[in-house]
C-alpha cells in the first residue's frame, strides 16, 4: 500500500477524530460497521422497541433517544485513549493534507472557534492546559462494541462514547431499529462537534443525546442554546450521507449533488423562522445581556405595574407557565405584588410595547426598512439597538457555514450502497461485501468492523503498534512477566463477537478483558514501546504464541481465527 492508502485503512481501525477529519470517507464507514454489528440488531428484540415501526417517525426517534440516554453517557476524557503530539501527526499526514489549512479547521491543531463560543481557553476546556501545547489527545471514535464495553471501566455503569460515536450510533440505529431510511439521515461535523440532521417533518437535529425539533431550536432554553452553539459559531467541515461525503478541504466530493442541494435547503429552512412576539421573548430568554434592558407591564386593579423581565424569567423556571405564550398572565399572578414597581424606568424597554410593534408591522428581518424601524423602536437608551437587532436576526436566521458546492467537483461512487430498511443483517453484510471492489466506503467498513476474515491484518497491526499509547503508559512500571500475568488474570472475553473480529491493545487494557490473541497483541504493543525488536504472532490451532526472535515471550489460548495466521510485528 502507498502512504495515503495504508494511513487511510489503518485509520479505519483506530477512528480518531483527527483521522475522520483527514479522511472524510471514514465517518460513514463507522456507521456501516455499526449497521453490520449483531450487537445493534439485538436491540430489535428488546421489549422497549416493540411495535416501533408502527409508530410515527418522530415517536420512533423519541423511543430510540430514550434507549440511548438510558444505556450511554457522553465521555470525552484524556485518559481513555491517551495522547499524541502535533509534530508526530503532522508528519504522519504530510503530503495528505495541508498543515496550515488543517490548523485553521481542526480543534486539535490550533482552531479555537468563535469568541462567543469559547470564552475560556480551549486547552483548559479540554483539560489539556496541564500539558505542553504540542500535546493533543487521541480522541478515538468508538464502535458500538467499544461503547458497550465502557460498563467494565471503573466509574461507569453504562456504555459511553464521544459525540462522533453517538452520531454514528444514532444513524445506524435509526436505520436498523427505527426503520428510518438512510437517505433521510445526514451526519455533520464541525471542528468541535458532530451531530445528525434527520429529514422528517420540519427536520430534527440529533445532538449527542438530545432530539431538537425546529420549535425547540427557537425556544430560547438553556438546552437549545447548547444545541445551537456549533451551527451558530463554527463551520461545518464534513457532511456525510449514504450517497457520499463533502469536505471543506477537499476539491472532490462523492455525495450526490442533488441530495446535497436538497439537504442544504432543508437545513437552512430548519434554521430560519419569522420574527414573532413569541420568538422575541425566546430570544430574550437566551440572551441575558439584552433581556436586562426589558420590563414587563401588568395592570393590577386598573393600575400598570412593572417588573424586570429577568425576574419574570426566574419565576418561569419553577412554573408550568411561560413569559412567551398565552400563559403569561397566569405566571405574573404567581409573583408577589411587592416585586412590582409602580413606574417604569426611562432606560428600560417595555416588552409588551415592543411585542405589539413586532406583531403589528410583521417585521421582515431581510427588509432594510423593517430593520431600521425596529432599531428606531428599540432605541439606544439601554443597549445599542443595532447590536440587539443583529443578535436577534442571527437568532431567527442562522446561516449554516456548509462546505461550498461551488468549490468542489462531484464524483459520486459508481454504485449506490443500496441498503433498504426491509433488509436483514445478513443481507446488509452480503451487499456491502459485494461492493468492496467498487466502493472505498464499503471496503473501509469491514476494517472499522474489524472483520479480519475479509481484510488484511496489516492496517490492523499498524494501528495496534502505533496508536495505542494507554496500554504502554499503564504498564510502564510493570516487568514483562508482570504484564503477561496481569493479562492472564483478566477474563478471556473479547468485546467483539465471533472468531474474526478483534480488539486493539488499548481496548483490552481499558476494559480489562480480551481473547488470548488480543492479549498477546497488547503485550507486543507494550514491548514495542520499550524498544523490543521484530516480533511475530503465530496462530496454531487454538493457541497463539508471541515470539521475539527465537524467544517465546508468551502463549495464550484463543478462539480468534483471522485470515492471516502469522503476523509480523
Amino acid at each position: 500500500m502507498e502512504k495515503r492508502e495504508i494511513e487511510l485503512y489503518s485509520s479505519a481501525v483506530t477512528l480518531s477524530d483527527m483521522e475522520i477529519f483527514v479522511f472524510p470517507e471514514l465517518m460513514y464507514s463507522l456507521v456501516l460497521a455499526n449497521i453490520m454489528s449483531p450487537r445493534l440488531w439485538a436491540w430489535r428484540d428488546d421489549p422497549w422497541f416493540k411495535g416501533i415501526r408502527q409508530m410515527r417517525p418522530y415517536r420512533r426517534l423519541q423511543r430510540l433517544k430514550q434507549y440511548i440516554m438510558d444505556h450511554y453517557v457522553f465521555n470525552l476524557d484524556l485518559e481513555t485513549w491517551g495522547l499524541t503530539n502535533r509534530r508526530r501527526e503532522l508528519e504522519r499526514f504530510d503530503g495528505i493534507i495541508d498543515a496550515e489549512e488543517l490548523a485553521r479547521s481542526n480543534a486539535l491543531f490550533g482552531y479555537e472557534g468563535d469568541a462567543y463560543y469559547f470564552d475560556i481557553d480551549i486547552r483548559t476546556h479540554f483539560g489539556l492546559d496541564k500539558y505542553d501545547s504540542e500535546i493533543i489527545p487521541y480522541w478515538k471514535t468508538e464502535t458500538v462494541e467499544a461503547m458497550d464495553a465502557f460498563r467494565y471501566r471503573e466509574g461507569f455503569v453504562t456504555g459511553a462514547g464521544e459525540c462522533v460515536s453517538l452520531a454514528a450510533l444514532y444513524a445506524a440505529a435509526l436505520y436498523v431499529v427505527a426503520g428510518i431510511p438512510l437517505e433521510k439521515i445526514f451526519l455533520m461535523a464541525t471542528p468541535l462537534h458532530s451531530q445528525n440532521f434527520v429529514d422528517i417533518d420540519d427536520g430534527i437535529l440529533i445532538n449527542n443525546r438530545r432530539l431538537v425539533t425546529k420549535a425547540m431550536w427557537f425556544n430560547g432554553t438553556q438546552i437549545s442554546g447548547q444545541a445551537r452553539r456549533a451551527l451558530e459559531n463554527e463551520r461545518v467541515t464534513v457532511v456525510s450521507h449514504v450517497s457520499g461525503w463533502v469536505h471543506i478541504m477537499r476539491s472532490r466530493a462523492t455525495i450526490d449533488p442533488e441530495v446535497y442541494a436538497s439537504f442544504s435547503d432543508k437545513l437552512r429552512c430548519y434554521l430560519r423562522a419569522p420574527l414573532t412576539p413569541e420568538l422575541l421573548g425566546n430570544f430574550l430568554r437566551q440572551n441575558p445581556k439584552c433581556r436586562q434592558c426589558f420590563v414587563v407591564r401588568w395592570p393590577v386593579r386598573g393600575v400598570n405595574r412593572y417588573i424586570a423581565l429577568e425576574q419574570v424569567f426566574s419565576f418561569e423556571q419553577d412554573s408550568p407557565y411561560k413569559v412567551t405564550d398565552n400563559t403569561r398572565e397566569k405566571l405574573l399572578a404567581t409573583i408577589p405584588l411587592e416585586m412590582f414597581d409602580a413606574s417604569c424606568c426611562r432606560r428600560k424597554i417595555v416588552l409588551d410595547d415592543l411585542e405589539q410593534f413586532v406583531s403589528g408591522r410583521a417585521i421582515d428581518l431581510e427588509s432594510p426598512d423593517d430593520l431600521a424601524a425596529l432599531k428606531n423602536r428599540i432605541g439606544d437608551v439601554c443597549i445599542r439597538a443595532a447590536d440587539m437587532v443583529d443578535q436577534l436576526t442571527r437568532f431567527c436566521h442562522t446561516e449554516p457555514r456548509l462546505p461550498s458546492a461551488d468549490k468542489v467537483s462531484f464524483e459520486p461512487e459508481p454504485e449506490p450502497l443500496g441498503l433498504s430498511v426491509d433488509m436483514e443483517r445478513e443481507d446488509v453484510v452480503r451487499r456491502l461485501d459485494s461492493l468492496r471492489g467498487s466502493s472505498v466506503t464499503a471496503d473501509l467498513a469491514f476494517h472499522a468492523w474489524r472483520d479480519l476474515s475479509r481484510v488484511s491484518c496489516r492496517p490492523f497491526v499498524k494501528a495496534a503498534l502505533e496508536r495505542n499509547p494507554v496500554s504502554a503508559a499503564g504498564a510502564k512500571d510493570l516487568t514483562e512477566d508482570a504484564v503477561i500475568e496481569l493479562a492472564r488474570s483478566w477474563p478471556d472475553d473479547s468485546i467483539y463477537d465471533g472468531p474474526y473480529r478483534m480488539a486493539q491493545p488499548d481496548e483490552v487494557w481499558n476494559f480489562r478483558r480480551g481473547d488470548g490473541f488480543e492479549k498477546a497483541l497488547m503485550v507486543a504493543n507494550i514491548l514495542r514501546v520499550r524498544g523490543c525488536g521484530p516480533m511475530r504472532l503465530d496462530l496454531t490451532g487454538s493457541e497463539v504464541r508471541l515470539l521475539a526472535g527465537n524467544r517465546e515471550v508468551c502463549a495464550f489460548s484463543t478462539g480468534k481465527r483471522p485470515r492471516d495466521r502469522v503476523w509480523e510485528l
